[in-house]
């Protein structure tokens, strides 16, 4: 393990990271683009990264030694992918994410069906075996606790109210009672991320125990941004 990724979990601790990522088609995809939108969100303070795809892994990794987390998605969701496994479903998505350089590997937690060979077991099993921390994003209590129970180093609510399980949370705010309840049942460092718009939300965040808190549109996605004073 490097010494960067030997860190990189203390590192992020108390830290904002910042999700800089876009789908293929979208003006920000552009290498340039996202070069320029990393190195923007470094300038502002972030704490460390999280970034899909290797491209974008490995330029960032030129830029800062500050902490990736890093994971695969396909270029489109698919259409059922409220019931699939999309966020580095294989050990061999994870291998691009270790190798492009970054220091943790995030992959769906949920008990949602894997299409591939690889089991939950083996994809936690493959990350540790590459010396990088293993991050799941789940978005059940009880999924949490699954992955916990496997060795995961973190778990993220990346995916609350994103499966089935959780369809009819509140999804104008982060999911604060999965949060609550996290932070008092498990031992590892458990990360907020989803629907974060306002420092008061990241304050809030940390009250509740948060390791860290991971904002991702309310900084990257303009469309969104413009989207919501559009609508207000």
């Amino acid at each position: 393990m490097t010494k960067t990724a030997k860190d990189a979990l203390e590192r992020i601790k108390n830290k904002v990271i910042i999700s800089s990522q876009a789908m293929k088609g979208e003006p920000l995809y552009e290498e340039c683009a996202m070069n320029a939108m990393i190195q923007s969100v470094l300038n502002g303070g972030a704490g460390g990264l999280r970034l899909a795809g290797e491209r974008d892994i490995r330029n960032a990794r030129k830029m800062t030694d500050l902490p990736i987390i890093g994971i695969t998605k396909p270029d489109k969701l698919p259409e059922n992918w409220i019931e699939r496994v999309y966020i580095t479903p294989s050990r061999e998505d994870a291998k691009k994410v270790a190798d492009a350089g970054a220091d943790i590997v995030a992959f769906d937690g949920t008990s949602r069906n894997r299409e591939c060979e690889d089991t939950l077991e083996d994809l936690i099993a493959f990350v540790k075996k590459e010396q990088k921390f293993a991050m799941a994003d789940i978005s059940t209590k009880e999924e949490a606790i699954n992955c916990e129970k496997l060795g995961v180093d973190i778990v993220s609510t990346t995916l609350a109210g994103y499966t089935k399980e959780t369809q009819n949370i509140d999804m104008s705010s982060p999911d604060w009672a999965l949060l609550s309840e996290l932070t008092k049942s498990l031992k590892c460092p458990v990360i907020l991320e989803g629907r974060i718009w306002t420092p008061e939300d990241v304050r809030k965040a940390f009250d509740l125990g948060a390791y860290a808190v991971v904002v991702g549109s309310a900084v990257t996605r303009p469309q969104l941004i413009t989207k919501r004073f559009v609508e207000a």
